[in-house]
């Protein structure tokens, strides 16, 4: 599905999809939580700018599992999960927000689609280790801080991720589940480095930031 041109008609925002999605599900969030959903949203976006690097077997590399890990270790659980949701209903929408200027619903059942999947509860997964841990650290920002985003980015953004993708690609693409994780060894050392990065982020804004809350949602 592609938006039509010329057609007159205004694409909805992040935000406004963002607010849709919370009223229509019953909850109420706050406008700052509204608009970190937005704002995390977009930024998966503007990771989808980054040129994809295509392999054999139709499984693209990409930016955005960062943006993944950072949605999760930042918002929390829920929020998290919501602002890969709104990205990924943004892209069912037909808006090419994807590597390769790609978008639709064909992109769901392509090889890569349980990797779209897993986004969602990889973030959830990335925020609700990190929120644990925060809690255990009582407001720390040292070292085990940033061991806890790397492992959180881990468990999410790779175990979970992987696992969803392992069952799609195997599903898609014909091929067994062994097969399949095999094929997916050669993510892991760039995977490993987005990690890093996440978690050399997480610690920089939870130090600049004293007062971010992951449990506000």
């Amino acid at each position: 599905m592609r938006w039509p041109r010329g057609s007159g008609a205004e694409l909805p925002s992040f935000s406004s999809i963002a607010i849709a999605m919370t009223t229509t599900s019953g909850s109420l969030t706050s406008s700052r939580s509204l608009s970190y959903i937005a704002l995390f949203a977009a930024l998966m976006a503007v990771f989808g700018l980054i040129p994809k690097i295509d392999l054999p077997f139709g499984v693209p590399i990409t930016l955005q599992s960062l943006g993944v890990m950072l949605a999760g270790c930042l918002l929390g659980p829920r929020r998290g999960f919501l602002a890969i949701a709104l990205f990924l209903l943004a892209v069912a929408l037909g808006l090419p927000l994807l590597p390769g200027g790609r978008g639709g619903l064909s992109v769901f059942v392509a090889p890569a689609g349980g990797f779209l999947f897993g986004w969602m509860f990889g973030a959830f997964a990335c925020g609700l280790l990190m929120r644990l841990a925060v809690r255990r650290m009582a407001g720390a920002t040292g070292v085990g801080l940033l061991v806890a985003a790397f492992v959180s980015s881990v468990v999410g953004g790779i175990v979970v991720v992987y696992g969803f993708g392992i069952v799609g690609l195997s599903l898609i693409a014909h091929m067994s589940l062994p097969q399949a994780a095999l094929a997916m060894l050669v993510f892991i050392p760039g995977d490993l480095i987005k990690c890093g990065i996440c978690a050399m982020l997480v610690q920089t804004v939870m130090r600049g930031m004293p007062g971010w809350r992951l449990d506000r949602d």
